[in-house]
Parts: C-alpha cells; structure tokens; sequence
C-alpha cells in the first residue's frame, strides 16, 4: 500500500491552516511515519504536483490522501478521520467525523 499526503499552500505563499493541523495530527500520533511521500498543491503554480493531482482526481479540497493498493483502483480521502478509521483502521469517533464534514462544508446544515 502507497499513502500520498497532499497539503496545500495558498497563493499568498502561506500554508494552509487545515493542512498543518492534520499534520500535526499524524505527527502526534506517529502516523506520519506510514505516509509514503507528501507532495505540494501550490496556489501559484498550477503545474506544482499537489495541483495536477487533485486535477486528475477532482478533488478540490485540501488536504486529501491517496491510498493505492495492489490491484485497485486509488482511494482518495478528504476527511481525516474516516481516513485514520478505514485505511489506518483507528478507532474515531463519529462526533470528530462529523465536526470535520461540517467545518469543511459551511453550507451543510444539522436538520
């Protein structure tokens, strides 16, 4: 199994903010050290190797894991927690799962 980490940089040169805490929390974790290459998606360079993946994936979220396995088709993941659940197969809880879809998607609503 292949695990590609891509964090972004925004145009105005500055990390994004998600990125580092997700980070900090594989490095806290030491998941860090299952991530097999962390690769860039830099606002000002539409060619930098983060970009054209999230291109080929149509992923338009930072930051997202790709998970390639032997004979399958790569997985991508946009949320960390159910990526630490299904690929590093941790236990989460449903709550942080949930906190993370609602903070990336401000448009979603509770009913």
């Amino acid at each position: 199994m292949k695990i590609t980490l891509v964090k972004k940089i925004l145009s105005d040169g500055s990390p994004c903010k998600k990125c580092a805490d997700v980070i900090a929390k594989l490095e806290a974790s030491g998941q860090m050290a299952r991530i097999d290459e962390v690769l860039v998606a830099d606002e000002r360079d539409s060619e930098s190797p983060g970009i054209q993946l999230a291109k080929k994936y149509s992923v338009d979220r930072a930051p997202f894991f790709i998970v390639e396995r032997p004979d399958t088709a790569p997985e991508i993941y946009t949320v960390y927690m159910k990526f630490v659940k299904e690929v590093f197969e941790q236990e989460t809880e449903e709550t942080d799962e949930l906190k993370e879809i609602m903070k990336d998607n401000q448009d979603l609503d509770f009913l």
